[in-house]
């Protein structure tokens, strides 16, 4: 990503998880905001305008990430950044969904899905791919 600042915000309710991205993400030179639930979640996001999103799918509510989402996307902020779901629903559940096509995108209001245990390297990944498409 070209930009000389990266910011991201983080949103789970997993502290655990958190703080092993914050430190992994920090390593990486982001600056990190986190949020442990929705309504801090979308404080921070007004008040810091971060360069992207990643949040937890299944917080308060089973669909509290796709509720915070669709928040975020209808912002005219949340609509110039990569806003990214994660979740471990597949091993929960057995029930395997994705967001690679514009349909998916559309309908899960978020960018990019990673499934949990989430790779550090491919949470960068899915926010440079991001910028280098809207860049093309």
């Amino acid at each position: 990503m070209t930009q000389k600042v990266r910011s991201i915000l983080i949103i789970d309710d997993d502290t655990d998880i958190l703080l092993a991205l914050k430190t992994s993400l920090e390593l990486n030179n982001f600056k990190v905001f986190t949020a442990e639930n929705t309504k801090d979640g979308l404080k921070i996001f007004d008040a810091e305008k971060p360069d992207a999103v990643a949040t937890d799918l299944m917080m308060e509510e089973m669909d509290s990430g796709f509720t915070l989402t669709y928040h975020i996307k209808k912002t005219e902020h949340g609509k110039k950044i990569p806003v990214i779901l994660m979740t471990s629903a597949a091993s929960v559940t057995g029930f395997k969904f994705d967001a690679y096509t514009a349909e998916e995108r559309e309908w899960l209001k978020c960018d990019a899905l990673l499934n949990k245990p989430i790779s550090v390297e491919d949470l960068i990944q899915r926010i440079d791919l991001y910028y280098e498409e809207k860049n093309t």
